[in-house]
């Protein structure tokens, strides 16, 4: 018989990424239709942009971003604070064996984006990149 291979080091595996997606998906209902009772939630609009389960889909790293504007950390923080009730919510919205804990993270993949935009616009950078060379 063939060994079976980990791949660890290759990624999720497909079944997390389905799952991720499922709890993605029940959250982003679950934020929009829920009233959230701590002041930092009050009002704000929240973009879940990832979902990271684990291997064994009994936890999840959850990626947020205030729409608009908006402290990340302080979001991030609040909605460690209501995890418990976005656990409970989340396990009646989804089909799966164990609803995972849920552990938010403020996601900065759109600060760092627009940095790299930013570099890439530098006179110095478009120069290069166009190939004008004046030797």
């Amino acid at each position: 018989m063939a060994k079976r291979q980990r791949n660890d080091a290759k990624g999720p595996s497909q079944r997390q990424l389905r799952a991720g997606e499922l709890i993605r998906h029940a959250l982003v209902d679950i934020l929009t239709r829920e009233e959230m009772r701590d002041p930092d939630l009050e009002g704000v609009l929240i973009s879940v942009t990832e979902v990271r389960p684990s291997p064994d889909l009994r936890q999840a790293k959850v990626y947020v971003a205030p729409l608009g504007h908006g402290d990340q950390h302080k979001l991030a923080t609040a909605l460690n604070r209501a995890s418990s009730f976005l656990r409970g919510k989340l396990g009646r919205e989804i089909d799966m064996k164990f609803t995972p804990e849920l552990h938010f993270h403020p996601d900065d993949s759109f600060d760092e984006a627009s940095h790299v935009d930013e570099l890439l616009n530098r006179p110095q950078v478009k120069q290069d990149l166009t190939g004008d060379d004046e030797d």
